[in-house]
């Protein structure tokens, strides 16, 4: 059982982190190439007190290591979380909780939103350039907001009673009443439309990396499970 969890998460996590790092290098990379322009000072717009500098993504260049290493990162960060996915969901189905592949894609979707998103809406994804509150505080609220949600939505899956909605409710709160460490005024010389831009596309390359490795994990645990 322990192989067929271990291979099963692996494999999963390998081919939705290649999904993720493709879509990527099609709609999120060259945002971050062409905000390292404005980082640099290549690039200026009317925020930083001159004209608007002519607008559009650079290509992507022949930095092939640092493309590789993008996918590295993708993959092995995916393969991490189809081997805590796979776990849950042996943990699920030893309690009598049938795991499908079309359950998957909801077991995936559940993990962006305690992953990404919950996080994202106190610390929004960031393009190259913006200046920040120091890292260690974000890196416990983000931390400790990825556990809170997660916990959030095990409650509200598994819970019984309204106990468990509060419960649940709560969780997904704190953090962001709390709210994420930020300075008190604004640096940033990235255009706020690349940085919005920014943050939706790399949530949505988030949402269908964790729906692809949720559906991917559940059929092949089916699969050995049958």
């Amino acid at each position: 059982m322990l192989k067929h969890m271990l291979s099963g998460g692996i494999i999963a996590g390998a081919v939705a982190g290649a999904i993720a790092a493709a879509l990527q290098f099609l709609f999120v990379i060259p945002l971050i190439l062409e905000a390292e322009l404005y980082e640099s000072g290549a690039r200026v717009h009317f925020g930083a007190g001159s004209p608007q500098s002519p607008a559009g993504a650079p290509p992507l260049g022949d930095d092939w290591a640092r493309h590789l290493m993008t996918v590295g990162f993708d993959v092995v960060a995916y393969a991490a979380f189809g081997l805590i996915l796979t776990a849950l969901m042996a943990l699920a189905a030893r309690r009598g909780v049938a795991v499908t592949a079309r359950q998957g894609v909801i077991w995936g979707l559940a993990g962006f939103c305690a992953v990404q998103l919950a996080p994202a809406i106190g610390m929004p994804p960031e393009l190259p350039g913006t200046i920040n509150a120091e890292v260690v505080p974000r890196q416990i609220w983000w931390g400790l907001t990825i556990v809170s949600a997660a916990a959030a939505l095990a409650l509200f899956a598994f819970g019984r009673g309204v106990f468990a909605l509060v419960a649940g409710a709560a969780l997904l709160l704190i953090p962001q009443i709390i709210g994420a460490p930020h300075l008190d005024t604004y640096f940033g010389v990235v255009p706020p439309e690349l940085s919005a831009l920014f943050a939706v596309r790399s949530l949505a390359v988030g949402a269908v990396g964790w729906a692809v490795l949720g559906f991917l994990a559940a059929w092949l645990w089916e699969r050995g499970e049958g």
